[in-house]
């Protein structure tokens, strides 16, 4: 997902494997994730993609401090979505708490470790257990 106000940014998926960067998009005051080879075009994930930073992770509230977390990993979550017009895309830590990903410090670094599993891919595995298993052949 992309948060509401990117509406007029380009975007695609995110990629198992890659390596992200936070910024701030061009014509927003929003940040959030894209790669370093197309900075302009925003990565989203779905809700449960596992992220691995570089360093720990550093964020704000648009105040002059930032804050550092001692975590290094977390996934890709939404926060309040019942609640309109704000940001919801949000890192969730270990711990269970959470950073709104507007809140990144730019510049920071992030591996793409796993993407959530889809309907589409859980359905296929249900359709695979239900299968009828093959006759097992005796020789004798």
């Amino acid at each position: 997902m992309c948060d509401y106000s990117l509406h007029a940014v380009s975007t695609r998926p995110a990629v198992v494997g890659e390596t992200l960067v936070t910024t701030t998009f061009r014509g927003t005051s929003t940040r959030g994730f894209a790669s370093e080879k197309d900075p302009a075009v925003a990565v989203c994930m779905l809700p449960g993609t596992e992220l691995a930073f570089a360093d720990g992770v550093r964020y704000d509230n648009r105040w002059i401090w930032t804050r550092t977390t001692d975590w290094r990993v977390g996934k890709f979550n939404q926060i309040d979505p019942e609640v309109h017009d704000r940001h919801h895309d949000a890192i969730e830590f270990p711990d269970g708490s959470h950073v709104l990903v507007t809140q990144l410090c730019e510049g920071q670094r992030a591996t793409v470790l796993q993407l959530p599993v889809t309907q589409a891919s859980s359905e296929r595995s249900s359709k695979a257990a239900e299968a009828p298993a093959p006759e097992s052949i005796v020789t004798g």
